[in-house]
């Protein structure tokens, strides 16, 4: 493929460069003409250039893509894995990356490979919060505590084990938050969509780290790189797009795939994520195999997120609970 590709550039190139020498031989014989001092070879000249006007079609090349076939059983214990390696930064030092392996606790097991799915989902835990308090998202911020959000203006942290609330935070705007996720270094990050912010809690203390002007913020989810990964939708929700921020710094900004698309629909509910092979998932752009479903008699599930020992946390949003669910051996 990649001769084949090779000798169709060149051959492009060759026509190109023909037509280069062409019209360059063309203009010496218009300034000989120009510069003569017989009238009759001026007056008889006669230009060819119309016939260059029209250049040669442009040609595109594609990439070639891999599409691996999934490898069931033992089989695949046989061939191994690769543990994840994550691109990380001193401070917000951008200038500066290094590359790393995450080392993983002992009781956390094997990654994704070797595990294999539990013959029925186990209830391990489950979470009571307030009668009044609808909650939409959870976020694992680690030793059996999460974060949750609802419809209202507080941010909660529990105790899964313990079944208690540890901590209380009012959004800065005293609006609710769209979205809540943790960083690498252990922060908690919330998007205000009404106010056109994402904020970051450090210390108990709430620092804005992003105010948009034609942009408000949604899904929100931690990057490899340090910082976060935001979906911003546009004012008129015509328009969307995913940004990279390390602090308040931009680093990247994805609005369309390889083939033109815009990453998400017209629909109102969006998500993002980051998997453990570091790409950047969409709830739009579907792809995959289908493994199962995760039932456990869940009324109305609504908020993901798993911790380092791939336990399940589910917010409903009816039940007002929060389950902790094993699903993998």
């Amino acid at each position: 493929m990649k001769n084949t590709q090779l000798q169709t550039v060149q051959k492009h190139l060759n026509e190109i460069n023909k037509i280069i020498s062409d019209i360059k031989d063309e203009i010496n014989s218009l300034e000989d003409a120009l510069e003569s001092k017989d009238i009759s070879k001026f007056c008889n000249f006669k230009s060819d250039l119309e016939k260059y006007r029209k250049l040669p079609t442009n040609i595109a090349l594609s990439v070639p893509k891999f599409k691996p076939e999934r490898i069931e059983g033992v089989l695949c214990k046989l061939f191994g894995f690769l543990t994840p390696r994550l691109i990380t930064s001193d401070g917000y030092n951008h200038d500066n990356y290094s590359m790393k392996t995450p080392q993983k606790s002992p009781e956390a097991g094997c990654s994704w490979p070797v595990k294999q799915l539990l013959g029925e989902p186990q209830t391990i835990a489950t979470l009571h919060t307030d009668k009044e308090y609808i909650q939409y998202h959870v976020a694992y911020q680690g030793d059996g505590k999460i974060w949750t959000c609802g419809g209202n203006n507080t941010i909660k942290l529990y105790s899964i084990n313990q079944g208690s609330l540890l901590k209380s935070i009012t959004t800065k705007s005293g609006l609710w938050p769209y979205d809540i996720a943790m960083t690498k270094s252990g922060h908690l990050v919330y998007t205000d969509y009404n106010d056109r912010t994402v904020n970051i809690v450090k210390n108990e203390k709430i620092e804005e780290v992003v105010r948009m002007k034609n942009w408000k913020p949604e899904g929100v989810c931690s990057a490899s790189s340090g910082g976060f990964l935001v979906i911003l939708m546009s004012k008129v929700k015509e328009q969307s797009k995913v940004v990279c921020y390390h602090g308040s710094k931009e680093i990247n900004s994805i609005q369309f795939d390889d083939l033109g698309r815009p990453l998400y629909s017209n629909s109102k509910t969006k998500y993002i994520t980051e998997n453990r092979n570091l790409d950047i998932c969409v709830s739009d752009n579907q792809d995959g195999q289908f493994l199962r479903y995760i039932d456990c008699g869940l009324r109305q599930p609504w908020g993901l997120c798993v911790d380092a020992n791939d336990n399940l946390f589910v917010a409903l949003y009816e039940e007002k609970q929060v389950k902790k669910m094993k699903h993998m051996q």
